[in-house]
C-alpha cells in the first residue's frame, strides 16, 4: 500500500502560513492528524502547522488574520471562518528547537508525522506509515510517559482504534492499564468530549469494554460498571451492563440518543430488590433519569442536553397497550411533547430489542407509533401555544394582570381541548372560560 500526501487537498492557506513562516526565518511544518488523514486518502478535518516561532511571533507575522490563544504554545489563525493551529514546537520543558522532539511528544506514532513543504517530503521518526499499513495504534516511544503527559490520550487510543478499526498495540493497551487511574487528573470538559466521540462510533460498546477491562470506566462512569454482571429477570436475556451496552449499539448515531441509551438503566443496580424470588427494577425510570441529570452535571453538559436526554429516560417506560383510547395517545403526547416522539420511540425500540430474546416488540410498537402519527397529522392541541386563544385573551376576559395565573387557566383549558379536541374554537373557548370563571 503506498502512501502519498496529496498536496491538492491541502488548502492554500495552510501553504500560505507554512510560507510566510519560513520567508521570516522560521521552520515550519504541517503536522497531525492531517497528515494521517491525508495518508488514508481521507478530507482532513483540522489543518495544523508546527513552527519554533513563539506565539508572540505568530501573532505579529500575521496582523491581518483574526487569531488567540486557546492552548498553551498554540495561536489559532482564522481565514474564512475556519481555524488553522498554528503551534510552537513542542519538547523538554514545553519547547524545542527541532521537528523531531515536537514529533516526539505527540501521543502515536501516526500522527506524529510532519510534511516538509520545501523538500516535499514526509518526516515519520517513527514509522507512522507503517503502523498505518499494520493498522496498529502504537504510542511514540514510551506509552506511560505520553500517557502521563497527558491521561486523555488513553481514551484516544481507544477511540482511534474504533474509528480507524486498527488493533491497539499490546505495549501501548498495558499502559492504559497501568495508568488507567491517572484519568482523574483529565478535566471532566475533555472526557465529555472523547466520551461522545467513542459513542459516535459505529459500535461503541466495543470501545466501553475495553474501557472497562483496562480500569479506565471505572474512574469515567463508575456508574456503568455497577451493572456489570449483575443479573435481571426472566424478561431480560442479559446482565445490566450487557443490555446497555446493546441498546447502545442498536440506537441511531445521534448524540441524544446515544446518550439516552447510555444512561438509561443507568440506576437498575441501585433500585435492584429481589420480590418473591424474582429480581425487581420499581421507579427505575425516574432514577435512572435523576442519575443521569448528576452524571451529565459532573461532565459539563449544556442545561439544554441534560434535559433532553433525562425527559427520554424518565419517560421510556412508557405503556403502549393497544386498548389505550385515543384520548390517552393525546395525553401521552401532550405528557412527553411532540418534538420528543420520535426519539422516545427510538429509544423504546432499541431497549426492547436489546431484552435479547427476540420476542416481537416492534410491531406493537410500530401500531402505537402510527396511532400517534394520526392525532399528531390530525393538527390536536398539545402544546398552550395550539390553543385557539392565548394570554392576551385570558387577561381580557377574566380581568388579569401578567403572572401565573393565566398560565393554570390556559392549562385548563388545553386539558379541555385534550380531552376534546373540537373544543379549540375561540368562541367555544371563551365560553369555557366565562363558565368556569364566572364572567
Amino acid at each position: 500500500m503506498a502512501l502519498r500526501i496529496n498536496k491538492e487537498k491541502i488548502p492554500d492557506i495552510v501553504f500560505d502560513i507554512s510560507r510566510r513562516l519560513i520567508k521570516n526565518g522560521y521552520q515550519a511544518f504541517i503536522v497531525g492528524g492531517a497528515i494521517r488523514d491525508s495518508l488514508l486518502g481521507c478530507q482532513a478535518k483540522d489543518w495544523d502547522v508546527a513552527t519554533d516561532a513563539t506565539p508572540d511571533s505568530i501573532h505579529d507575522l500575521f496582523p491581518e488574520m483574526t487569531s488567540f490563544n486557546l492552548k498553551h504554545g498554540t495561536v489559532t489563525l482564522v481565514s474564512k471562518g475556519k481555524h488553522f493551529e498554528v503551534t510552537t514546537f513542542r519538547g523538554i520543558g514545553g519547547s524545542s528547537l527541532s521537528i523531531e522532539e515536537d514529533l516526539a511528544h505527540r501521543d502515536f506514532t501516526f500522527n506524529a508525522m510532519a510534511y516538509d513543504i520545501t523538500n516535499k517530503r514526509i518526516i515519520d521518526p517513527f514509522e507512522g506509515k507503517q503502523d498505518i499499513k499494520k493498522k496498529l495504534v502504537r504510542a511514540v516511544l514510551n506509552p506511560i510517559e505520553r500517557f502521563d503527559e497527558d491521561p486523555l490520550r488513553m481514551m484516544r487510543a481507544i477511540r482511534f482504534s474504533l474509528e480507524l478499526g486498527y488493533a491497539i498495540e499490546p505495549e501501548t493497551l498495558m499502559a492504559i492499564k497501568t495508568l488507567a487511574q491517572a484519568i482523574d487528573k483529565v478535566a471532566q470538559e475533555r472526557i465529555r468530549d472523547e466520551l461522545l466521540k467513542i459513542l459516535m462510533v459505529r459500535r461503541p460498546s466495543a470501545g466501553f469494554n475495553v474501557m472497562r477491562k483496562s480500569g479506565l470506566l471505572k474512574g469515567i462512569l463508575p456508574e456503568l460498571v455497577e451493572g456489570y454482571r449483575k443479573r435481571q429477570n426472566n424478561y431480560h436475556k442479559y446482565t445490566i451492563y450487557r443490555h446497555i451496552m446493546e441498546t447502545v449499539d442498536s440506537i441511531k448515531g445521534d448524540p441524544v440518543l446515544r446518550l439516552s441509551a447510555l444512561f438509561h438503566d443507568i440506576a437498575k443496580p441501585r433500585v435492584r430488590k429481589k420480590i418473591n424470588g424474582r429480581w425487581r427494577f420499581l421507579g427505575h425510570a425516574t432514577a435512572s433519569a435523576g442519575l443521569t441529570k448528576e452524571i451529565m452535571m459532573r461532565l459539563k453538559f449544556s442545561n439544554d442536553r441534560i434535559t433532553r436526554v433525562t425527559h427520554l429516560i424518565a419517560h421510556h417506560m412508557f405503556d403502549f397497550k393497544q386498548e389505550l383510547s385515543d384520548k390517552a395517545v393525546r395525553r401521552f403526547i401532550k405528557g412527553i411533547g411532540a418534538d420528543n416522539v420520535d426519539d422516545l420511540i427510538a429509544l423504546r425500540k432499541a431497549d426492547d430489542l436489546a431484552h435479547g430474546w427476540g420476542r416481537d416488540f416492534q410491531k406493537d410498537i410500530e401500531k402505537f407509533e402510527n396511532r400517534i402519527d394520526s392525532q399528531i397529522k390530525k393538527s390536536h392541541p398539545f402544546t398552550i401555544s395550539d390553543l385557539a386563544v392565548n394570554g392576551h385573551d385570558v387577561m381580557k376576559i377574566v380581568g388579569l394582570q401578567p403572572g401565573p395565573r393565566v398560565g393554570q387557566i390556559l392549562n385548563q383549558l388545553l386539558e379541555a381541548v385534550i380531552e376534546k379536541p373540537e373544543y379549540n374554537q375561540k368562541d367555544r373557548l371563551i365560553k369555557i372560560l366565562k363558565d368556569t370563571t364566572g364572567q
